[in-house]
């Protein structure tokens, strides 16, 4: 439960107060179980890292931290009516009690941003109080960021393979194709072709050089039940890729919920390889992608030796020898792909990312399948069901 802390005044510093606010310009220190209440802006310029007791931050104004050196907090405390603005980075060693109000830093400047030291954490977080720029922490493998816009926290949880020294992650209610915080733009239409639909409504960027998975949910506000036929298992991990400027497929591991209210969480991925992330959609035969591309059928395998559909047999193949077949699981995950195909594949993978047990094969489930047939200049989509 939230509660507001008495507040009073334990200071040993060189401390200069102005209109502007309170100047540190020495060793501003709040001792052991000491409270400092500021009602007014923070202005850094000296060491301030030896904290051990709690800094709140009150008021109905807008507050601002700023200087030229990142303060240090012990514990810091949030009851403000609207919001302070970080001009600099502030970190918080041990508790940040969100009571009320946010927390905001410039979109456009990843490197200013509420940082939770090694043992940081963080209580209270909820629509009216979290963090609506960016927000980092140190050390950890495993972090829940407290991010989100004015309206509504959308947390972005991040499991990293091993412990990653700095991670920072930032949520946009904005269109990827016109982002109003960024000058960078994400066309939603510049995708690969086993990408669907790429959502519209909102993003994140998370920064982090060791591969890791995410997990982000979605609402009512994200609108993916407006997306044709979409379901909760065809929704995906997509990234703006920084090497081909454009979505790709981060994948699915897990998903919950139905289209209107659920999470998704990705594939490893490094997070720095990518500029923005959100949903994605497999495409389905009557997504526009497939509408535009006629469809060969859907097809039934059963490969269990007995000669009956134990290999993918597409008719009309032999019309273009210069062909490619791809297919892809409900994740969005290409698990074969073939170049002049020629009823090749019986259930098993063949994709570097993909390896199966070899004598087990694909597991079973519906298979998503794009033909390229080059010397007629037609692209054909479809279903197959692999059955065990």
């Amino acid at each position: 439960m939230k509660s507001l802390l008495h507040i009073a005044f334990l200071l040993s510093a060189t401390v200069v107060m102005a209109q502007a606010g309170l100047y540190n310009a020495g060793n501003l220190v709040v001792h052991n179980s000491g409270h400092l209440g500021l009602h007014t802006n923070l202005i850094n310029d000296a060491n301030f890292d030896q904290t051990q007791g709690l800094v709140g931050f009150y008021g109905t104004n807008v507050l601002e931290v700023s200087g030229n050196v990142p303060a240090t907090l012990w514990d810091m405390e949030l009851f403000v009516s609207d919001h302070i603005e970080l001009v600099n980075t502030l970190n918080v060693r041990n508790n940040l009690n969100f009571i009320s109000g946010n927390i905001a830093s410039p979109k456009d400047n990843p490197l200013v941003y509420l940082n939770f030291m090694e043992q940081g954490f963080f209580t209270g977080e909820d629509d009216t109080a979290k963090v609506t720029g960016f927000a980092a922490v140190n050390n950890r493998d495993f972090f829940a960021f407290p991010v989100g816009d004015r309206s509504m926290l959308r947390p972005l949880t991040l499991t990293s393979e091993s412990v990653a020294p700095l991670s920072i992650c930032a949520y946009f209610f904005e269109n990827p194709s016109s982002p109003t915080s960024l000058s960078t733009t994400f066309n939603v239409e510049q995708k690969v072709r086993n990408i669907g639909t790429v959502s519209d409504r909102e993003f994140w960027v998370v920064h982090s050089d060791v591969p890791a998975k995410v997990t982000i949910s979605w609402n009512t506000r994200s609108a993916l039940g407006l997306v044709p036929n979409a379901t909760a298992e065809s929704v995906i991990v997509v990234g703006w890729s920084k090497a081909s400027n454009q979505w790709t497929v981060i994948g699915n591991t897990a998903v919950s919920g139905d289209i209107n209210q659920g999470f998704v969480t990705s594939e490893t991925f490094v997070p720095s390889e990518y500029a923005a992330i959100t949903f994605g959609t497999i495409p389905l035969p009557t997504d526009t992608f497939a509408v535009n591309n006629p469809t060969l059928g859907n097809y039934f395998l059963s490969p269990n030796g007995d000669g009956i559909n134990d290999a993918l047999v597409i008719e009309g193949m032999e019309e273009s020898p210069n062909n490619h077949l791809s297919i892809y699981n409900r994740y969005g995950q290409k698990v074969f792909e073939k170049i002049n195909y020629i009823n090749e594949f019986g259930g098993i993978s063949n994709t570097g990312s993909f390896i199966p047990n070899q004598n087990q094969g694909l597991p079973e489930g519906v298979y998503f399948y794009l033909v390229t047939l080059e010397d007629l200049g037609l692209e054909y989509t479809g279903f197959l069901f692999l059955d065990r």
